[in-house]
């Protein structure tokens, strides 16, 4: 009996009177077709194009701007005058820099005191040492890539900078991974410390990496120490979170154990916490190491010499063939890099699930063999010189750029256009510029200031809350207040043409990679080299196919993200509940219906991370494009980086960032309130 009020009230809720409906008006826009926010979204496009296609002109108001090139540029002269003389410098920042300047200089008289030989030799002993000594497989083909990565960077003639950038590196590493250990542990084992260090590490992240360097030139001038403390400060959080993962995720039990044995906490944590959490740290370091030789490279542009500094010169010269050589290199540090602590790892697991070893492999590890290997060292130091020239003989290099840049014009010239009907890839340059960039970008500078703003509270609001509509709209109105609405709104037009490139073409490969085993297998070795390789190398083969220019650095920052895009779709699509997919099987759902209808949603996820990384990613390639005729914001950071501009430099480097946030707020729906509900 108490059934039927109910049933009533229900069968009769949407036949209210008029009266009602209209004074119940959301109820109203929900049952309309795309409910309250379409609508919205609908009137605010609507408002955009037709005050677009009336006013023709976006120019930000002179009056709402504020000249912070001024006090920029006085603040640089201070500092130039100051630097030598300041007791902020003298008793402070001066020994950081001296410190920096130091070690790297120390490290890198160090490989010219053992010349090629005792460099070769010794960084050989060390990869088979990494890969478990003995003659065991991996430690044959790790020391084999160590061996052949120190010829071929000889052979093609860049020794001299694959030493300066293997020094910088070390000393990069060595306190990245100092600091990431250090926070690790102070936030796994503080939950006042995680909850501090959290925030933090979530900013650094999304912060593209160049982004890092601004305040470091504007502290210590161009030069090692700014690039040194910009990427330890950039590469620290991977090896901190993961430890900070690997501590809190011990075995519990293994835990109790040791302290029903009566050990300290100091003796827990180094018995068991420290080893259980190993393989978290050595993935930790894996991604400090690659991250670091991500901004070495990227650092060039502030003087820190090395294989960067080869691409940077041979770019800004249109050099293909010598940008070449000096990415092959790169290429090949990091590959040595990667094996080599992949190696380590992969011994030190086997440790901890079989036990240590106890051939003789095993007696070739430990102290003594640490000892003997620094003892070889000196001794290379020393004699390192007499066994031959300290530099790679010139008589042994392979000059690879003439052939390059040969081969470079003869595709220009053949294939680049007048192909019948295809057109060749310049052509396809110019009209991907000419019939995507142009009217984009166009259409955006002749979108009126407030309806741009407009525009994105709106779908900053219709993906998340209120709140993250007034940060994006904050951020988008910051880069008018610089006076850089323009260069904003082409950087703008080109991130979004790469971003969405970039997710149409990871989503299609990722959805495939994850349905289709044979896909993944094969794409496993692609992917893993990619994400290996810096951002700078991506540009060498993207200027040799599309020229100079806007495609080429869109084209760069797709091939770059890509990886990362799909790997997470990839994953996140496997990882779906096998019930749910089952039971759309068992109901007879087609393969399409059971992606569209279970796999996607249920990955939704992952899909919305991988946009994210998308975001973050692309803005981070805006200004290496820069470099290649992207222009906009991005040639403005890269002049102001290489010339210590920081009134051109800081200013371009803020509107970067907040694009970023606009484009974060935007694509990451947030918690609303009727989600909680």
């Amino acid at each position: 009996m108490s059934a039927a009020p109910t049933t009533l009230t229900k069968a009769g809720a949407g036949a209210v009177a008029p009266d009602t409906a209209a004074r119940t008006g959301p109820g109203l826009l929900r049952r309309l077709p795309g409910g309250p926010r379409t609508l919205l979204l609908a009137a605010v496009f609507l408002t955009v194009v037709v005050s677009a296609v009336v006013s023709g002109s976006g120019l930000w108001p002179g009056g709402f701007t504020v000249d912070v090139r001024t006090p920029l540029q006085d603040l640089n002269s201070w500092l130039a005058e100051n630097r030598d003389e300041h007791w902020i410098f003298l008793y402070f920042l001066l020994h950081i820099s001296n410190t920096a300047e130091a070690s790297v200089d120390g490290l890198a008289g160090l490989f010219e005191s053992l010349g090629w030989i005792g460099v070769t030799v010794l960084g050989t002993l060390l990869a088979w040492y990494a890969g478990g000594a003995g003659l065991r497989k991996r430690a044959l083909r790790t020391a084999g890539t160590a061996l052949g990565v120190f010829a071929v960077c000889g052979l093609l003639g860049m020794w001299e900078p694959t030493m300066e950038t293997l020094a910088l590196m070390t000393v990069a590493v060595a306190v990245s991974a100092l600091l990431g250990l250090l926070l690790g542990l102070a936030a796994g084992l503080s939950d006042v410390c995680d909850r501090m260090l959290r925030p933090v590490f979530d900013t650094m992240q999304v912060m593209p990496a160049f982004a890092y360097l601004l305040p470091f030139v504007l502290l210590f001038d161009v030069g090692v120490p700014s690039a040194l403390i910009a990427t330890v400060i950039y590469a620290a959080p991977p090896m901190a979170r993961l430890t900070a993962l690997g501590l809190r995720g011990a075995d519990p039990a293994a835990l109790e154990a040791s302290a029903s044995l009566g050990a300290s906490s100091w003796q827990r944590l180094r018995t068991a916490r420290v080893p259980l959490a190993r393989k978290e740290m050595l993935l930790g370091l894996n991604q400090t190491i690659m991250m670091c030789l991500s901004m070495v490279v990227l650092a060039s542009v502030v003087g820190s010499g090395g294989l960067g500094d080869e691409i940077y010169t041979a770019l800004s010269k249109l050099n293909v063939g010598q940008a070449l050589a000096a990415g092959i290199a790169i290429v090949l540090l990091a590959v040595l890099l990667d094996r080599t602590t992949a190696a380590a790892g992969e011994r030190m697991a086997e440790a901890t699930t079989y036990g240590p070893d106890s051939g003789p492999a095993a007696r070739l590890r430990g102290w003594p063999s640490w000892a003997g290997l620094a003892a070889l060292g000196g001794v290379l130091a020393a004699v390192g010189p007499r066994l031959g020239q300290q530099e790679w003989p010139l008589d042994w290099t392979v000059n690879i750029a003439a052939p390059v840049n040969d081969f470079t014009e003869w595709f220009e010239a053949h294939l680049g256009e007048g192909i019948p009907v295809v057109g060749g890839t310049i052509t396809w340059a110019e009209n991907f510029a000419n019939w995507v960039l142009n009217p984009l970008r166009s259409g955006l500078e002749s979108t009126p200031w407030w309806a741009l703003l407009l525009l994105v509270a709106a779908l900053a609001w219709s993906a998340g809350r209120w709140r993250a509509a007034i940060t994006a709209t904050a951020a988008m109105a910051l880069t008018g207040v610089l006076g850089l609405w323009t260069k904003s709104v082409d950087t703008l037009s080109q991130v979004l043409v790469g971003l969405l490139l970039t997710m149409v073409l990871g989503f299609l490969i990722g959805i495939l990679a994850a349905r289709v085993e044979r896909v993944e297998r094969l794409l496993r070795p692609v992917l893993d080299t990619m994400q290996t390789m810096p951002q700078f190398v991506y540009l060498v083969p993207m200027v040799a196919l599309f020229a100079a220019g806007r495609t080429a650095g869109i084209a760069a920052a797709v091939v770059f993200v890509l990886p990362a895009v799909v790997r997470i779709t990839a994953q996140g699509i496997k990882q779906v509940d096998r019930a749910a997919v089952e039971a759309a099987r068992s109901m007879g759902a087609t393969g399409w219906q059971e992606l569209r209808q279970v796999q996607l949603p249920l990955a939704r996820n992952a899909l919305l991370v991988a946009v994210n990384q998308g975001v973050v990613l692309v803005l981070s390639m805006v200004v290496i494009g820069g470099m290649v005729g992207g222009g906009a914001l991005g040639i403005d950071v890269i002049t102001g980086l290489s010339r210590a501009d920081l009134a051109l430099g800081l200013p371009a480097g803020v509107a970067i960032v907040c694009l970023g946030i606009v484009l974060d707020r935007v694509t990451q729906p947030g918690t609303r309130l009727a989600d909680r509900r």
